[in-house]
């Protein structure tokens, strides 16, 4: 495994990367909402059709794209990517606790209103470069098209096994409302991944409902109901299953990337700490942030991502042995999750000072970690 990273704008280095090289592409655009009074957050590049051009010519066929983006300008930078010939293929929301209004107090008889709400999701866009062939023709010839379920399954909280046992549930949608091809059966390995992660705070799991596993066990003695649709079969016994006994917040279906609380300055010693526009003032005018939350970072790139986080998204569409690209790699944590994951990795970033923090941060956990080089 190896680590690449490359200055300038992405569009341009894309430019001289090889055709239908790249795996996959995990990235955290800007967006373009002028964020802390950010000029690269204002740049319009992640909105611009070009910059996701570049990115479909060097994946592979079938290759996945994922893109992080605001839910105020999410349908700019997901026009974008279809219009560069990319397809759409789901939306899958990141849930934190975290976030802080970004809101305008008003005084006099408006006292009490604001201007905007908390954050607590962002999405990501889930597109895909067009398959050649079916989707099994495109993963034979070129180990794309894909997503990792297996890899990427929800673990049980209490260690016990979160769904049924596909051995015992019929290959078929008559049996429990979706069949093995819709991911219904179910699996000892975990549930199926859903369109939602969240960081396991308490304010997200307080949003979930309180949800019990199934209350009782299926017998296949037990009568059966009246087949429906096309099945032209009449009753059908059940299939045998035993209960999932598991209980607690709902928020235990989806899975969970917790932020550890150094995961932002690992690899960071010796450097100077700079200051992180996170309260209120000038550029970024009525935030509001914990009077007790520290001002300074070594790592100042004000919207890092939890490592935990992007190891999931890598592994759900990076084939074995693959090679993930980050147009947009600020201070590297996808990088650092690809390593991490044992995939090859290319970053681009304008920044050279985000460059020497990525540099150090993946170094620190990468033995591996090649010199950067510049275009």
């Amino acid at each position: 495994m190896s680590a690449r990273i490359l200055q300038g704008d992405c569009r341009e280095v894309m430019a001289t990367l090889p055709e239908a090289s790249i795996d996959a592409i995990v990235s955290d655009p800007p967006y373009e909402l002028g964020f802390m009074g950010k000029g690269w957050d204002r740049t319009g590049v992640a909105n611009d059709v070009e910059t996701w051009r570049q990115a479909l010519r060097v994946l592979k066929p079938g290759g996945h794209l994922l893109a992080f983006s605001g839910t105020r300008t999410y349908h700019r930078m997901t026009c974008a990517i279809e219009d560069a010939g990319f397809e759409v293929r789901d939306q899958i929301g990141w849930l934190y606790g975290s976030g802080f209004p970004k809101s305008r107090n008003l005084d006099g008889q408006w006292q009490g209103w604001g201007t905007a709400l908390k954050p607590a999701w962002e999405p990501i866009c889930m597109a895909r470069k067009p398959l050649v062939g079916t989707v099994a023709e495109n993963v034979q010839r070129f180990g794309t098209g894909a997503i990792n379920v297996d890899g990427c399954r929800v673990d049980a909280h209490d260690g016990a096994s979160t769904a049924r046992n596909p051995s015992m549930v019929l290959d078929t949608a008559a049996g429990f409302g979706k069949g093995q091809a819709m991911g219904g059966n179910g699996s000892d390995l975990g549930r199926w991944p859903a369109n939602i992660i969240h960081d396991g705070s308490e304010e997200v799991i307080a949003a979930f409902p309180q949800a019990a596993g199934q209350s009782g066990p299926i017998r296949g003695t037990e009568p059966s109901v009246p087949a429906k649709g096309d099945v032209c079969y009449g009753f059908r016994d059940r299939v045998p299953f035993e209960k999932r006994g598991d209980s607690g917040s709902a928020a235990r279906f989806f899975y969970t990337a917790k932020a550890s609380r150094h995961d932002r300055n690992d690899g960071l010693s010796g450097m100077p700490k700079k200051a992180v526009n996170w309260s209120s003032g000038t550029q970024s005018p009525g935030t509001f942030q914990s009077p007790n939350t520290e001002r300074e970072q070594r790592n100042h790139h004000p919207t890092v991502k939890p490592t935990d986080l992007m190891r999931y998204l890598c592994r759900l569409v990076t084939p074995p042995g693959g090679t993930v690209l980050d147009p947009f790699m600020g201070s590297g944590s996808t990088l650092k999750a690809a390593e991490l994951e044992g995939f090859d990795a290319i970053g681009i970033e304008l920044d050279p000072a985000y460059i020497e923090i990525a540099r150090r941060r993946i170094a620190s956990d990468a033995p591996l970690f090649a010199d950067t080089s510049t275009t």
